[in-house]
């Protein structure tokens, strides 16, 4: 059978392609054995019709030469229909098979690159639970229920408790800080700048921190 795929190993591989050619000679195979039946049945014998009289002398009334050529034909034709018929049901197993682990391939591949894109998140050591309308932290995105993983130079790692973000907001004023924060389980970054507005304090929200 004639393949047309190639893998890495140098290894042919059965294509659709293939398949397809296997059907075409199968059919072509079927329609020159109903020729060569047509032909027995012009004739008259079929294919087990006797080809000799009650004397046993070779019939004048029919094409001897041709029956004989006919049902040669015909039987030769049968053994190539079932080798075929076996090389299309191997060529569309190896088909299933490849579809299949290919199929697992790309499954265990999507595992794998949804792990690599899942990012350790930090732990958070504060949360928002007030923001109010149009203070310096609505006006920076800044969300009730955000859990603070960076609040300019405060981060995990050496915060203490909130007084260290008092300090630095106090010397912050005007300069906008870098906050980060975890919200719906992606980190959030934002740029918040400590000022003066019409409500209290320099941000308008409320941090509490969290305890672990």
């Amino acid at each position: 059978m004639r393949m047309t795929g190639e893998n890495s190993s140098g290894n042919t591989e059965t294509t659709m392609e293939d398949v397809k050619n296997l059907i075409k000679k199968k059919d072509d195979i079927e329609e020159q054995i109903k020729a060569y039946y047509d032909v027995l049945e012009d004739q008259g014998v079929g294919s087990e019709g006797p080809l000799v009289d009650t004397e046993g002398y070779p019939r004048a009334d029919v094409n001897l030469y041709q029956i004989r050529a006919a049902r040669h034909n015909i039987s030769c034709l049968q053994n190539d229909h079932k080798a075929i018929m076996v090389e299309i049901e191997e060529a569309l197993h190896q088909l299933h098979a490849r579809d299949k682990a290919k199929r697992e391939r790309d499954e265990v591949e999507a595992q794998e690159e949804a792990m690599e894109q899942q990012v350790v998140l930090p732990s958070p050591f504060a949360q928002v639970d007030a923001v109010t309308q149009g203070s310096p932290a609505c006006g920076a995105g800044l969300r009730v229920g955000d859990e603070v993983v960076e609040f300019g130079s405060v981060n995990t790692e050496n915060f203490q408790n909130l007084q260290n973000i008092a300090s630095v907001v106090q010397h912050s004023e005007g300069k906008p800080l870098r906050v980060t924060v975890i919200r719906d389980g992606q980190k959030a970054q934002m740029s918040l700048t400590p000022q003066r507005w019409s409500g209290r304090g320099l941000l308008g929200c409320n941090i509490v921190p969290i305890h672990r």
